[in-house]
């Protein structure tokens, strides 16, 4: 793995970051986080931040072949 895209895995993405790189509403993700559902977060003091990785995952889960198709529990 290039040392670049280890730096790129490993960054950690502000929220509204996040939400571009998941083509979401900050609000939409602000909600996903305090309901639940959304992907893994980071809490730091009072900071916000999401690793690549665990945004992918949480995308990669959601892919559907049909809209009669639910998320397993």
């Amino acid at each position: 793995m290039s040392s670049t895209l280890s730096f790129e895995l490993r960054r950690k993405l502000s929220t509204p970051e996040a939400a571009s790189f998941l083509n979401l509403g900050v609000s939409t993700l602000n909600k996903l986080r305090l309901t639940g559902g959304g992907p893994r977060f980071i809490a730091l003091g009072r900071r916000v931040v999401y690793d690549v990785t665990d945004l992918e995952a949480w995308s990669e889960a959601r892919k559907r072949s049909s809209t009669s198709e639910t998320l397993a529990a």
